[in-house]
């Protein structure tokens, strides 16, 4: 069990790193490297969650960013979910920390070019209470 003797700063970096690739359309397991960190470092709750979220956010918005420079092709009218976002807008995007939906809703709103601050204060919002979640899970 040496290995899991890491720092709280290395641990950090790595939710970060973990929580952005989550994010893409990567496979992770960040939440599960949050509880399993914090487990190890109850006193780095805040800065573990600020992280994991600022991660999965940026990772998120890099999605939206995709979506964006995609050109208007006609087979990208059939997303999935398309007729939704532009219904609701950026509030969808509080789903956005779900698999396999959450990137094709970032990647949908960037194609839609729905308003990018709108975005990412929902995306973020989404990702926060999720990791909140995970993070007081870790405390019991």
């Amino acid at each position: 069990m040496e290995w899991l003797n890491v720092t709280a700063e290395q641990g950090l970096w790595g939710i970060f790193l973990s929580s952005f690739l989550s994010a893409t359309v990567l496979p992770g397991g960040s939440e599960l490297l949050l509880f399993g960190f914090l487990k190890l470092h109850p006193e780095q709750f805040w800065p573990a969650l600020g992280l994991a979220t600022l991660g999965n956010t940026l990772g998120g918005m890099s999605t939206y960013a995709c979506g964006r420079f995609l050109p208007k092709w006609q087979r990208l009218e059939q997303l999935p979910h398309r007729d939704r976002l532009e219904r609701r807008g950026p509030a969808l995007l509080l789903l956005s920390w779900a698999p396999v939906l959450g990137d094709a809703l970032c990647l949908c709103a960037g194609w839609l070019k729905l308003n990018w601050l709108s975005c990412l204060l929902y995306m973020a919002l989404g990702k926060a209470l999720r990791y909140a979640l995970v993070a007081q899970g870790s405390a019991w």
